[in-house]
């Protein structure tokens, strides 16, 4: 709105020199220029943050530490959705705070964090996802306005390019988070307790030297085909929604409203739409890296002995660190795209 007001007060001329500015970016006349700025601005209440309006150096120093505090925070969520979807029927866990409970009963707040250090390579990952997001979301507006296209394609493109980082440090840190659980064994042969700090499953070393050991390098990349098939329409769901709650909460709030605190609303509403949505391919994703069947038949020994009732597993937990992780994410990445504005362009952005 702000932007809008700015450019009613220019004279026409200065308007004119404004619409040539920016239709050379996208070879278009003056005329369209002129239509398409005044088009985007009435059509959304929250102007969206674009890769070129930010500071890349800002961008990239801050959200690597926001990522981390958001990381450990959720950790032991994550832990625990992975023992539920990984369990047969309720051998081990009744459920989300039966598991939480047992877990820190057993093995201690270490427990909680078990494989975070292996998981916390993933966080170049998320610099390859954000990257990649913006970037294709870039190229993809000089072809369309439309803000759901763009944010399906560059969402579905980020995920292919991070889950190419994130699955191999999954991979180990799934069988380091199972270590723990009593009477479990997988697919790995380790060794037994030995001393007080080493349980079963123990290191990340001896985790990557069975890996190999079994699979050779593919078993890095375990469940690569279902984590896409998870992960892509996951993000193809996660922006468009983001971006449709935001501006629909926008329409029922205030005008004063902070817009940070609308986007703090529309992150968790996003995550639990996309996570209700993907939970099934999910479940079996992750049975697929902890475990030794291809896809399809882990489909079918999933129906066979656990029904449909088997691909909600894990799903509360999911909402439970999802949700949070959203809010944490959006308000993070929000302020995160604001600090990193560039100057001239501060003064544009209502907070």
């Amino acid at each position: 709105m702000l932007r809008l007001c700015s450019y009613l007060q220019h004279t026409p001329t200065q308007l004119q020199e404004e619409c040539n500015r920016l239709s050379e970016g996208f070879g278009r006349s003056p005329w369209w220029s002129k239509t398409r700025v005044f088009k985007m601005q009435e059509e959304r209440n929250i102007r969206i943050i674009e890769w070129e309006d930010m500071d890349k150096k800002k961008f990239y120093s801050v959200g690597l530490l926001m990522a981390l505090t958001i990381r450990l925070g959720v950790y032991p969520i994550v832990l625990i959705r992975t023992r539920l979807q990984v369990q047969k029927g309720r051998s081990h866990y009744k459920g989300t705070s039966d598991a939480f409970s047992k877990i820190l009963k057993s093995e201690g707040i270490r427990g909680l964090y078990r494989g975070f250090l292996a998981n916390a390579f993933t966080l170049i990952s998320g610099q390859a996802y954000v990257t990649t997001y913006e970037l294709v979301r870039m190229y993809v507006s000089r072809c369309s306005d439309d803000n759901a296209v763009k944010s399906i394609i560059a969402g579905g493109s980020a995920s292919i390019v991070a889950q190419s980082f994130v699955v191999p440090c999954d991979v180990i840190s799934q069988h380091l988070m199972m270590a723990g659980q009593k009477g479990y064994r997988g697919r790995l042969e380790m060794s037994q307790i030995t001393g007080a700090t080493r349980q079963n499953f123990g290191q990340a070393k001896e985790v990557i030297v069975n890996i190999f050991k079994i699979d050779g390098p593919r078993g890095f990349y375990r469940g690569y085909l279902a984590a896409l098939l998870m992960y892509i329409p996951h993000s193809a769901v996660w922006w468009p929604s983001y971006h449709f709650f935001a501006e629909q909460i926008s329409k029922w709030t205030p005008s004063d409203w902070p817009h940070l605190i609308i986007q703090g609303i529309a992150g968790p509403m996003a995550a639990i739409t996309a996570s209700t949505v993907t939970n099934p391919m999910d479940v079996i994703k992750t049975r697929v890296q902890v475990g030794d069947k291809s896809i399809s038949d882990t489909l079918r020994q999933l129906l066979r002995e656990e029904g449909a009732w088997g691909f909600t597993k894990g799903l509360s937990a999911r909402i439970l660190s999802t949700a949070p992780i959203a809010l944490a994410l959006v308000v993070g990445y929000e302020t995160l795209k604001k600090i990193s504005l560039k100057d001239e362009l501060v003064a544009t952005r209502h907070w």
